[in-house]
């Protein structure tokens, strides 16, 4: 399956060169990429180099197409590959508003072409572990969560007419959905309290109270201030507790005063994986890995953090959207 890349960066580097090395079901067909670097770029992995991305989009030699770009360039990728049919693989975030991803959504579903979003942490190995051992605890009770990263170098991120918000929507996006993955359970109701610390525009720490289906409540913190970075996440359940930190790779079961080490994984890359679910579900051998939607619902609770902090009020979650 020939792919084509929009958006060569850090990231987008990222998905090409595991299509190069370890994906040999898809081939890398094309990037696009508006600086001359791009040139550089296909020359090194075999490759045609647009500077326009809408030509990319329409190259018939190019099936499908992976976007990772600044989110408010994807609702016109979006519209573009459903144009002219090609499947689209965005990275998160899926929009810079829910109005945008709604639009994005619909377009998509209403052409008939394939959407997926790269939540990409559903991959991590902790992740896993968690889903597949949380259930075996008894009753969820409550659960904890942290994404706690250092300041970005990249400043396009605390421009708000390009990243659309700060911490909520490019990271909390990560907990949201990851923490649904695990648990199966969607937040009805959050309250959350933004500040800028060390950013200039928008937020870079963000404290949320959240409510979730069954009764389940919890408190989640994403952060851009320390050197120092974490993705932990705690489960308080009936017959135990389980934690487990997604960057550092371990997990542990406590009961009493006893931690038991249930894993310790090495750093493992996400993109290959989520790659070869994308490839299968697009040659007709599986579903879809990450929805559209699912990638709208992370949108829309990000959102409704910045709605809540503004007002100093709890907001209720809706995710029905009617399509």
């Amino acid at each position: 399956m020939r792919i084509g890349i929009i958006g060569t960066g850090r990231h987008g580097s990222r998905y090409a060169k595991h299509i190069v090395n370890d994906c040999h079901e898809l081939k890398l067909s094309a990037l696009s990429r508006r600086t001359e670097y791009g040139g550089t770029q296909a020359e090194n992995w075999g490759c045609r180099w647009f500077p326009d991305w809408r030509d990319l989009v329409r190259d018939k030699d190019v099936e499908a197409v992976i976007a990772a770009v600044p989110p408010i360039l994807n609702r016109e990728i979006a519209r573009c590959c459903a144009r002219h049919g090609k499947p689209l693989l965005l990275e998160k975030p899926l929009a810079v508003d829910v109005g945008a991803g709604i639009e994005l959504v619909r377009s998509m579903r209403a052409a008939g072409v394939p959407l997926t979003i790269a939540q990409t942490l559903r991959y991590n190995p902790v992740i896993r572990r968690l889903r597949e051992i949380v259930p075996e605890q008894g009753r969820l009770h409550t659960i904890y969560a942290n994404q706690r990263i250092e300041p970005s170098p990249l400043s396009w991120l605390d421009e708000p007419a390009v990243a659309g918000a700060g911490i909520t929507l490019h990271i909390a996006v990560h907990v949201f959905d990851a923490l649904s993955f695990i648990t199966g359970l969607r937040v009805r109701r959050l309250q959350a309290w933004c500040s800028r610390e060390r950013a200039g525009k928008l937020e870079d720490l963000a404290q949320i109270r959240v409510e979730m289906e069954n009764g389940v409540t919890g408190l989640i913190e994403v952060s851009k201030l320390s050197s120092g970075r974490s993705g932990r996440y705690e489960f308080v359940c009936s017959a135990a507790q389980v934690h487990g930190d997604q960057v550092h790779g371990h997990v542990c079961r406590l009961t009493g005063t006893t931690a038991t080490t249930v894993a310790d994984f090495p750093s493992t890359p996400t993109i290959p994986l989520l790659l070869q679910d994308w490839q299968r579900f697009l040659a007709g051998a599986g579903s879809n890995p990450i929805t559209g939607e699912d990638g709208l619902v992370a949108v829309v609770l990000a959102d409704a953090c910045l709605r809540s902090s503004q007002t100093g009020r709890p907001v209720d979650i809706v995710t029905e959207f009617g399509f």
